[in-house]
């Protein structure tokens, strides 16, 4: 019986793909169902590392729930010329608000804590009377006066919706404030996280990396991470360069903050990320109600003040959003869920889509690094939804796009 034309161009389709990934390494699906394989996305980092500067990368795709690619590029620092590796310690900047919005679901699950409680109901004294705290960022004294803040849930701070600045060093007088009606509008906040973080430590008589390990990086095998730097770090770490090429110092006296100061390899936030799409650590509802939609978001970009008000209407056609502790879109192949990090010399994207069990985490330590991220993250995974100009990605090679 002869094959119909058809299915000789499946076979054939079929054969050449077999014939690729043997010759050229894994295949990688992208979210249309087309395919690359390893060896081109390798040539293609290498062309936009050099093309835009970026002095290092590390990259983990995931299919099926499992990492399928996950390698390092360029140098932990440009003056050494010491290579990149998947186990080398990054900061992680704001990658530390999607683990803790993790493990803070953890603690909800286990009814430590409510996501719609006000969270100053959890302490035993107004949160100003604990004075100015072991760091910067546990002096609530400045609240005395501050009714709202009593209204502020774990839902609002996961969501930022808290009605806190970004950091207090934003404001005029470096005080803490609350600007809005918690829940009412979105400002992206790494306060509103580090005040959920000091109710659950009063509550549970826990540090913050006591908690990761005993419920997220112990049960995953997370041996790396922790948000302060540790001694073991110390043989393994990059750091992070200016637009020139100027390595900073590095960084390794911050406290314990929720939202910022992670420490963390590729291997092991691929780990996270692994078992985020596999729905480890939480039950399949409680993932539901981690990347159910909050609040809609129409600001023209997601920092700064235009990021106070709806006032376009860009990203509707993704439904943009935000979820506890990611930002959401909608998608022809289902939602998305993404978060960014970013801090001096150092800039990171991850963008996941849990009904396909698919996604992509990419680190730089590279103040250039987000020039890049439009078109790696279309190459390599086919994601043409990521807002890049609400998150000003500007192209390296489209400087003038506002």
């Amino acid at each position: 019986m002869s094959l119909s034309s058809t299915m000789r161009k499946i076979i054939v389709t079929q054969v050449l793909i077999f014939i690729s990934a043997f010759v050229f390494g894994q295949t990688i699906v992208r979210l249309d169902n087309s395919r690359i394989v390893a060896h081109d996305l390798d040539t293609k980092i290498n062309y936009l590392m050099k093309e835009a500067s970026v002095s290092g990368i590390a990259i983990s795709i995931f299919n099926e729930g499992k990492p399928i690619y996950h390698k390092a590029f360029g140098y932990k620092n440009v003056e050494t010329k010491i290579p990149l590796q998947t186990s080398t310690n990054f900061y992680g900047a704001s990658f530390s608000k999607a683990v803790f919005a993790v493990l803070v679901m953890k603690l909800v699950e286990e009814k430590i804590i409510s996501l719609d409680k006000p969270l100053q109901e959890y302490l035993p004294k107004p949160v100003y009377e604990y004075g100015k705290g072991a760091s910067w960022n546990q002096d609530y004294t400045s609240l005395k006066e501050d009714e709202l803040y009593k209204k502020i849930t774990a839902r609002h701070c996961l969501s930022h919706s808290s009605g806190f600045s970004n950091w207090r060093w934003d404001e005029p007088d470096q005080k803490l404030r609350v600007h809005f009606e918690p829940g009412s509008q979105y400002s992206y906040s790494g306060e509103g996280l580090c005040y959920l973080q000091f109710v659950i430590e009063n509550l549970t008589a826990k540090t913050l990396n006591g908690l990761m390990q005993e419920k997220l990086f112990g049960p995953l095998g997370i041996k790396r991470s922790s948000y302060t730097w540790q001694p073991a770090f110390e043989a393994n770490y990059c750091l992070g360069h200016d637009k020139t090429g100027k390595p900073y110092p590095k960084d390794k006296d911050n406290a314990p903050r929720a939202a910022s100061t992670l420490e963390t390899t590729p291997d092991d936030y691929s780990l996270f990320t692994a078992a985020v799409l596999q729905k480890k650590i939480l039950k399949p509802a409680t993932y539901d109600t981690l990347f159910k939609q909050q609040l809609r978001l129409r600001s023209k970009f997601q920092m700064g003040p235009e990021a106070w008000k709806d006032s376009t209407s860009e990203n509707d056609n993704i439904l943009l959003g935000y979820a506890l502790g990611w930002g959401r879109l909608q998608t022809p192949v289902g939602f998305g869920v993404f978060k960014e990090g970013h801090g001096d010399g150092f800039q990171h994207y991850t963008i996941l889509f849990p009904e396909q069990k698919s996604g992509i985490v990419i680190f730089t330590n590279s103040d250039n690094g987000e020039s890049i991220f439009k078109e790696l993250l279309e190459f390599a995974i086919g994601d043409i939804f990521t807002p890049w100009k609400w998150q000003r990605y500007i192209p390296y090679n489209q400087k003038n796009v506002q």
